[in-house]
């Protein structure tokens, strides 16, 4: 039986990516390029969310079942989806850095995208095979609707990155401000190295060399080039989101998205 807390861990983490990315790409309702356009990324933003509620209501009932002894006979309350998602704090979330980096323009918010997209195809198809039968059921129809977000992404980056020397340029910038925070989509977490031992996740490495080879495709017809550090190394790389290091931009977040919950606790419409 593999250890509950880490799959606990592993399923917020998951929730975690999906929630705060899609309150990310939310922004941009109402301020999208064109009308289509706005329309299109506030319903990946809808589908991310909807993953998140999938996964969250799975990690609640995980943690009330181990939890049901201790609130025998007292007054505390189950946690729910809703309380996972607006009650914890920051150092509480275990999405990727790159999950909660600030929308910039529309050339960074579709590199955001695509970079994400492209890790969630992959990990999602591994997920269907999953053991666990809660994660792999979430997986198989996340995986419909992230094989859209991928596509559209795709379409936009080969769009702006092999289009106009403005737009290319707006390319180049938003891969200088986001490339160093895709390692951290591979790098396993304490908890996910646990399920990985267990034969309950797939290795990391196989999705990234997936992953490599999709985003290799996509640059090439982009006309956009892998960033290289000094002597062809790899750039460092960001980390820490798995764990609940964040960056400041997710403390903004929290403080628009939580701000109604927090204000009024408990509160029904």
């Amino acid at each position: 039986m593999h250890n509950r807390q880490a799959l606990i861990d592993y399923t917020l983490h998951l929730a975690d990516n999906s929630l705060i990315l899609g309150h990310r790409n939310s922004e941009w309702t109402g301020y999208g390029p064109v009308l289509e356009q706005d329309i299109a990324i506030s319903n990946i933003a809808l589908d991310l969310i909807g993953q998140a509620r999938n996964f969250y209501q799975y990690a609640s009932g995980l943690i009330n079942q181990g939890d049901a002894g201790a609130r025998a006979g007292s007054r505390a309350a189950e946690v729910t989806e809703d309380s996972l998602a607006y009650l914890r704090d920051a150092w509480d979330f275990k999405n990727c850095l790159l999950a909660e980096q600030d929308n910039g323009d529309w050339a960074k918010t579709i590199l955001r995208q695509f970079f994400f997209s492209a890790w969630q195809f992959y990990l999602y198809g591994e997920l269907q095979q999953c053991e666990n039968s809660e994660l792999a059921a979430v997986g198989e129809k996340a995986l419909k609707e992230t094989t859209y977000h991928l596509r559209w992404s795709s379409e936009w980056m080969i769009r702006l990155g092999d289009g106009t020397e403005e737009s290319h340029a707006r390319m180049v910038g938003a891969l200088d401000e986001l490339w160093k925070f895709t390692g951290e989509l591979f790098m396993p977490s304490r908890y996910e190295q646990q399920l990985i031992g267990e034969g309950i996740l797939p290795d990391l490495s196989l999705l990234r060399n997936k992953w490599d080879e999709k985003v290799k495709e996509i640059f090439a017809q982009a006309n956009l080039s892998i960033p290289e550090g000094t002597g062809g190394v790899s750039p460092w790389m960001q980390s820490g989101g798995k764990e609940g290091r964040h960056t400041e931009q997710l403390g903004y977040i929290l403080a628009e998205m939580q701000f109604l919950q927090r204000a009024y606790p408990g509160c029904e419409w």
